[in-house]
């Protein structure tokens, strides 16, 4: 089993910045992906941002350019830099892993933190 501690989640105003952290433990394999989505109330989850442990990194198009996910020297820890916060970026963020060799892939979610964008 894989544990995700989600943190750096808080208010700001449009224009601000927030970088967030997520550090995985327990049962890690050496090649995953690990990335960001995000839920705001009455919308689907959608993906913000994925990284694999080879460096290969995938946005939504709605922060391309704002956003950059990047992995620590310990590839088990994620972060998400947001620049030029917008309103619409108003959502509870959740951490994801996702073994990405073998037959078998199973996925895990952290528990969220909250990130409010004031306008």
């Amino acid at each position: 089993q894989v544990q995700l501690v989600e943190s750096g989640g808080g208010l700001v105003q449009a224009g601000g910045s927030l970088r967030l952290s997520c550090a995985a433990s327990g049962s890690i394999f050496s090649i995953n992906t690990m990335g960001w989505y995000r839920q705001a109330p009455g919308k689907q989850r959608e993906l913000v941002a994925t990284i694999t442990t080879g460096g290969s990194r995938n946005y939504a198009d709605s922060v391309k350019g704002r956003f950059t996910i990047s992995r620590g020297n310990d590839e088990n820890t994620v972060y998400l830099q947001m620049n030029s916060l917008k309103f619409e970026d108003t959502a509870v963020y959740y951490c994801n892993y996702k073994k990405i060799v073998g037959l078998l892939r199973p996925e895990y979610w952290g528990q969220g933190t909250q990130v409010t964008v004031s306008s």
